[in-house]
């Protein structure tokens, strides 16, 4: 095939570019292409593959025209990609194709390259390690909130009060829509409806109604409804309110293997100590990437950014009405992701750090080790979760931050 490439654009880390196949090129594709379908049609008068070749020519003029474009395009986009030295990561793409006869065949090719990343700069970076302090309040708040797992709603004949949990009917009615009517579960208290309705709430008793004009508060998220008028008819089911537990040893003991109430606290003083840990190895972490990205600068292909996008608008189950909204709000965090998974990607590479298999077969005897379980159960529990490769991806990530953080200082701040 003789073709050129008669003009190149990048941006980014998108290609374009314009190639020319030869009128003689574009003759021959032709000619075999014919070929091909005088052995696949059959023509009345004529055995398969005996007919004429002026006659299967003529029939056929655009099945062979067809075929003969494709098998250009196909064969110009290996060479060309060979050609340019380029590593595509997307299905290029062809546009304003001109393919007239006794004329070259031309069109513009277009693709995005896998990113080319050097890290001229990895090492002397300084970051700050969090304290992490576990204060007694935080530990009250824990132990607080597993109390409260514990709590007991008991039915109440009265009015309710903050905190209670009510069964109602809601009906609103508005000039754009009718009446619609729903019965809810609702804490009061807790933001679940805005305040004017939970005010008309509190005013009754079980078995008892109310219906008045009520205004949408001006900073309701639905920008549309904000200062809205709409009659609200309210109609209470039932008021439970809560009881919690005695804060003592035996809720203690209700709550897990532990003797005492301090027992308990000790636990979780500990669980919150590893937490607060975890949470400053990812602050470390996220503060030298920052680092090594503004010191590295490179493209990524857009499409990468679009796939990390799609998959969290999924993951959220985002509606799709506001999937264009999110993915264009997500959008700077997953160009960061994208980045940072590249620079993971290029240091592990280079410093021969990405897991292997036996790497992520001995994580998973261990895994298993913890839980007592059999090695075998533990391996086909997690490959039927799709999570192998998120185990390797997490010994690969701990490798590459262990070598980095050899090379770069770490301050903790103090208490």
């Amino acid at each position: 095939m003789e073709f050129e490439v008669t003009d190149r654009k990048s941006s980014g880390a998108e290609r374009r570019l314009r190639i020319s196949i030869s009128v003689a090129s574009v003759s021959d594709a032709r000619e075999r292409a014919a070929g091909r379908v005088a052995k696949q049609v059959r023509i009345p008068g004529f055995r398969p593959g005996k007919a004429p070749a002026a006659v299967v020519r003529k029939q056929y003029a655009d099945a062979i025209r067809q075929e003969a474009l494709e098998a250009l395009m196909r064969e110009a986009y290996l060479r060309v990609i060979e050609a340019e030295k380029l590593d595509p990561v997307t299905q290029p793409h062809a546009h304003d194709v001109a393919y007239k006869d006794g004329e070259p065949l031309t069109f513009e090719l277009h693709c995005e390259v896998r990113p080319s990343v050097e890290l001229a700069r990895v090492e002397g970076f300084r970051v700050a390690r969090p304290a992490g302090v576990v204060t007694d309040e935080m530990v009250n708040t824990q132990v607080e909130q597993l109390r409260d797992q514990k709590a007991i709603w008991t039915p109440e004949e009265g009015k309710p009060a903050e905190g209670d949990l009510v069964t109602v009917h809601l009906s609103v009615t508005s000039a754009e829509a009718p009446a619609e009517g729903k019965e809810y579960r609702l804490v009061l208290g807790a933001g679940q409806v805005i305040p004017a309705i939970e005010e008309l709430i509190m005013e009754l008793v079980p078995g008892g109604s109310v219906e008045r004009p009520v205004k949408w508060p001006d900073d309701f998220p639905d920008e549309a409804q904000r200062g809205k008028s709409k009659t609200v008819r309210v109609a209470l089911a039932d008021v439970k309110r809560k009881s919690l537990p005695a804060l003592d040893d035996s809720l203690a003991r209700e709550l897990g293997d532990f003797d005492t109430l301090e027992a308990l606290r000790a636990a979780v003083k500990t669980d919150l100590s590893a937490q607060a840990e975890r949470e400053a190895d990812a602050a470390v972490r996220g503060q030298l990437l920052d680092q090594i990205l503004s010191a590295n600068t490179f493209d990524v292909p857009p499409s990468w950014v679009k796939q990390l996008t799609a998959a969290y608008a999924k993951a959220y189950q985002v509606p799709e009405q506001e999937i264009e909204k999110f993915i264009e709000e997500f959008k700077p965090a997953a160009e960061r992701q994208v980045r940072r998974d590249v620079v993971i990607d290029r240091i592990a590479e280079q410093q021969k750090l990405v897991a292997t298999e036996k790497d992520v077969d001995d994580k998973i005897a261990e895994m298993a080790g913890k839980r007592g379980a059999k090695v075998g159960e533990v391996y086909a529990s997690l490959q039927k979760a799709g999570r192998l490769k998120e185990i390797e991806r997490s010994i690969t990530e701990d490798r590459v931050f262990a070598w980095l953080l050899e090379r770069n200082t770490v301050d903790t701040e103090t208490k």
